[in-house]
């Protein structure tokens, strides 16, 4: 019975996503020197990288998917690469380690998705 109730207390903690955290770092390397586990309702690891020219800021955080999702839908880059792009993760603990390198999966993955759609049509 002990044991039981000492696996329920840690529980939570198991569960619980850990997402690198920065504010405003300029690479992704200095972006991922700090971590924290997010509470309840934060669920998501959020990534966001604003552009302007040769200038770049990372933000990583805890965030809800809700929220995580509502900032990528509204998130765009123009025709000079200047903008902002907002990656949201839940797979696995630290799953915003490259921001970059999923932000380019995720806009790769719809394309893959039609060109498989495509050859089997074909």
């Amino acid at each position: 019975m002990r044991t039981l109730l000492s696996l329920l207390f840690f529980l939570p903690t198991v569960l619980s996503l850990r997402c690198y955290v920065c504010s405003s770092s300029p690479t992704n390397e200095e972006c991922n020197q700090n971590n924290q586990t997010c509470q309840a309702p934060l669920d998501t690891c959020m990534t966001i990288v604003d552009s302007f020219g040769n200038q770049k800021a990372i933000v990583k955080q805890c965030a809800s998917k809700a929220t995580c999702n509502g900032a990528a839908a509204t998130a765009s880059v123009d025709a000079n690469g200047n903008g902002n792009t907002v990656n949201c993760c839940s797979s696995s603990n630290f799953c915003n380690f490259s921001g970059a390198g999923t932000l380019h999966l995720h806009a790769v993955l719809p394309a893959l998705s039609v060109c498989v759609l495509l050859l089997v049509l074909h």
